[in-house]
Order: structure tokens, then C-alpha cells, then sequence
């Protein structure tokens, strides 16, 4: 499998995943509550890199390789276990994330959000 955003699919992603847990046979602990937790989880370990730290000080990570690798391990982390949830309840991905763009770009309009994070 290559590996690049531009490479790879969201479907071999899944796949990958799928395979990972089955090799494991740890689908038994792969539920939906189960994975809502996980994901909250490393989602919040995803924040704590950030704890403390300004919106500024972070503006200059992207060029800090140890702080890159930290952020993209936890990243990497929330993506899985969203991608297991997809897995789990059968949820495509794709057209989930498509239609909620759809929703926000009707809920957010540019004529009216240009420039501003609230009204």
C-alpha cells in the first residue's frame, strides 16, 4: 500500500484497519460505545500535546519535527478509531463527510461567514 493522501483511499484504509482488528480478533471489544470512548480519548491526548501552549507558539510546529511526530501519532490514532466506528456501524465515510459539508456549507454561507468564525 502506498502511502499519501493522494495514494491511498479511504477504503484502504478501512481495509487495513479491519485486517489489523480480525488478525488480532479483537472485534469483540470493537463497539460502538467502545469506540466513541476511544476516540474521545485520543482525541483528548491529541489536546494535552497542545495544553498550556500558545495559539502562536504552535504556529511554528509544522517546522519542528518532534512536535510533528507527536501530533501525527495522535491524529493518526483519532483517524483509526473513527474509521473503525465506519467499520463497525457500516457508515460510508465519504458520503458521510460529503453530506455534512453539504449541511454546513447551507448552515455557513459565504456571503454571510467570509472572514468571521461567528455572527
Amino acid at each position: 500500500m502506498k502511502s499519501s493522501d493522494a495514494c491511498t483511499t479511504v477504503s484502504e484504509l478501512r481495509a487495513r484497519i479491519e485486517k489489523f482488528v480480525s488478525d488480532r480478533k479483537w472485534e469483540k471489544y470493537l463497539n460502538p460505545k467502545n469506540l466513541a470512548e476511544s476516540i474521545c480519548i485520543e482525541a483528548a491526548e491529541l489536546l494535552e500535546i497542545f495544553q498550556w501552549v500558545s495559539s502562536e507558539q504552535t504556529s511554528s510546529w509544522k517546522h519542528a519535527p518532534s512536535k510533528v511526530r507527536r501530533v501525527r501519532e495522535e491524529l493518526a490514532d483519532v483517524i483509526i478509531y473513527c474509521l473503525s466506528m465506519g467499520n463497525t456501524m457500516d457508515i460510508d465515510i465519504a458520503k458521510a463527510v460529503l453530506d455534512k459539508l453539504k449541511m454546513n456549507e447551507r448552515r455557513y454561507p459565504t456571503e454571510k461567514f467570509l472572514g468571521k468564525a461567528n455572527l
